[in-house]
């Protein structure tokens, strides 16, 4: 079982990307579920989501604290979390900023495999809105490679309609051949996750 949690704010589309993630597992003939973490927080208050992907039936319905991997929406989330609280060895995190990966490895002396990308500049450029759910899903598919790109566009359109979903495939893509991806310690592995 692949176990995700997804940091951001209130209106940043964390549960929307534990959302289309499921979907995208259903339609591969998997098993998933996504659910949030939040309460009364405002726009713009820390949320959490969370997705479980398996190739067998899924009983666990409580929250995830030992993740296999783990996004971050907002950068300036690292100063009120810690990301890697409870991460499986060589567990994923994956980070939206536009800081050099090295520079974020030594500045928070992670010890885990990262990948970051700059999904708040592509999504300017591309939706020309600070929307970056669907674009931190590119980094996701990049750094993961347990689904191809295509899998997950059609549910993009349902989500978004034609317009703005290709506008959000656009961005997703463009992420997908931009993110930076480090082992601790080494370059870029090609590791494929298993659900199992």
């Amino acid at each position: 079982m692949l176990e995700i949690r997804i940091h951001g704010r209130g209106g940043q589309g964390a549960v929307t990307s534990a959302e289309l993630l499921a979907a995208t597992a259903i339609s591969k003939g998997k098993y998933a579920q996504a659910f949030p973490n939040f309460g009364p927080e405002r726009r713009g208050a820390p949320v959490t989501a969370f997705c479980r992907i398996s190739d067998e039936r899924i009983y666990n319905r409580s929250k995830i604290y030992n993740p296999d991997i783990v996004i971050v929406l907002d950068a300036g989330l690292l100063a009120m979390v810690n990301p890697t609280e409870g991460m499986k060895d060589g567990a994923l995190l994956i980070i939206n900023t536009k800081k050099n990966i090295d520079d974020m490895i030594k500045e928070h002396d992670y010890r885990c495999r990262v990948a970051t990308v700059d999904a708040n500049l592509i999504a300017q450029e591309v939706l020309k809105r600070p929307i970056i759910n669907t674009t931190m899903l590119g980094a996701f598919f990049r750094a993961t490679g347990i689904f191809e790109l295509s899998d997950i566009g059609p549910h993009i359109i349902e989500r978004f309609g034609e317009k703005l979903g290709s506008l959000n495939n656009q961005a997703l893509e463009r992420a997908y051949n931009e993110a930076c991806i480090k082992e601790h310690g080494h370059g870029e592995e090609d590791r494929r996750y298993k659900l199992a």
